[in-house]
């Protein structure tokens, strides 16, 4: 059961302070297996409400399919990864964050799951993102096959990456210094 697909958004943030870190571990299929008292707390929801449930559960629908595509792809293939992610708290408030998502391994390399630290982002890099997200899901929309629409966007955000001679991840430090 995921929030996204129950609450309405609403245009209200929920801010957290600079020196907080949310935190979160998931699963291999992502579920959450731990979520500190700043994750619950900016998601306003409680432990109990997160434990065991898909991390789509504070997925906001302003976040373009193209960024999460990336980050799967990213993690999955057992690479970090820094994004700029729009969050959704179980009142439909948003938050940003930037996150830093890793694979955890165990023994013999077996991948145990993820692990997310989020900090907020700087106001720089924000308003860098902001347009461009918006422009993805703008992509994303004008398609009615989903496959066809996060192919669009992801060679949209592609091409701007090939344009500025960055990769995602020099792109993504770009917006922070």
């Amino acid at each position: 059961m995921s929030v996204s697909t129950q609450v309405t958004p609403v245009d209200e943030e929920v801010t957290f302070s600079p020196d907080d870190i949310i935190v979160s571990k998931t699963d291999p299929t992502g579920r959450i297996l731990y979520a500190n008292k700043i994750f619950c707390d900016v998601a306003e929801m409680t432990t109990k409400d997160v434990i065991g449930q898909p991390h789509s559960i504070i997925r906001h629908p302003d976040m373009p399919r193209a960024i999460f595509k990336l980050l799967w792809d990213r993690i999955g293939a057992g690479h970090e990864i820094f994004a700029y992610v729009k969050n959704m708290s179980a009142t439909g408030k948003y938050y940003w964050v930037l996150a830093h998502v890793t694979p955890s391994f165990g023994d013999g390399g077996k991948l145990l799951g993820y692990h997310s630290n989020r900090r907020v982002p700087p106001a720089k890099g924000l308003a860098v993102i902001k347009p461009l997200y918006q422009e993805l899901l703008r992509i994303e929309g004008s398609y009615k096959n989903g496959k066809d629409a996060l192919a669009a966007s992801t060679a949209h955000l592609e091409k701007l990456l090939d344009e500025a001679g960055m990769d995602y991840d020099q792109f993504v430090w770009s917006l922070a210094a």
